[in-house]
């Protein structure tokens, strides 16, 4: 028997919506403009779901890359121009939160991207579909997998932990959610396999958000 949740908090990025174009043209930009070899593009999505900095370091080599706070700033403004435009939600997403609100429940996003750009994406993208409250990276001063954020969003929501479901496609979500002592659905639209999600405690796993969340409500 499925668990009932009053409460439904999102990770943003390849899970809500496909914002890898994005991600894969402000990583190319900052490497190219810093002089490093550019990974190819499956290497660059895999590191999608981590912070900025922690990202480059991958990509780059160089642990602690005494560089990363200049190609954070160079990546953030590169983003201002090209990541709304090259994100878009996936198709279940609306009818999600539609029947989240016609159900009347508690929604959130909890994401390490910044708060404005995610408030831009639905301002533009799904301006009739939003959520209750938006926590992104600039909201917390320790990011996933570390449970600040979502903490923050149970908390400011006055949400139950025991009926609070987090939604993710990373097995830094399943992470987030166990360091919160929070229930964690899996999507399987990011990198993070089946296999390596069964490794966490998870209540549902879907291909993608619209068959996982189908599991807990009408759709």
């Amino acid at each position: 028997m499925k668990p009932d949740f009053g409460t439904f908090i999102f990770d943003f990025d390849l899970t809500l919506a496909d914002s890898s174009k994005g991600i894969l043209i402000c990583f190319r930009e900052t490497l190219r403009h810093f002089g490093y070899p550019v990974p190819d593009d499956r290497t660059i999505f895999g590191t999608i779901g981590k912070t900025v900095p922690d990202s480059l370091d991958i990509l780059t080599g160089i642990p602690n890359n005494p560089q990363r706070e200049e190609m954070r700033r160079f990546y953030v403004r590169t983003a201002d121009t090209y990541m709304v435009a090259n994100t878009e939600f996936y198709p279940e997403t609306a009818a999600v939160l539609a029947a989240l609100k016609a159900a009347h429940c508690r929604t959130a996003v909890v994401s390490t991207k910044f708060r404005y750009r995610i408030e831009e994406s639905f301002r533009e993208k799904l301006p009739q579909e939003t959520v209750e409250l938006l926590i992104g990276g600039e909201d917390v001063s320790r990011h996933k997998p570390a449970p600040d954020g979502l903490l923050l969003a149970l908390e400011t929501l006055h949400a139950d932990l025991q009926t609070a479901l987090y939604v993710g496609d990373s097995y830094i979500d399943a992470q987030t959610a166990m360091a919160a002592g929070v229930a964690f659905g899996a999507v399987l639209t990011g990198s993070t396999t089946r296999e390596e999600f069964l490794r966490y405690p998870c209540v549902g796993i879907g291909e993608n958000l619209g068959e996982l969340m189908g599991q807990f409500i009408a759709l």
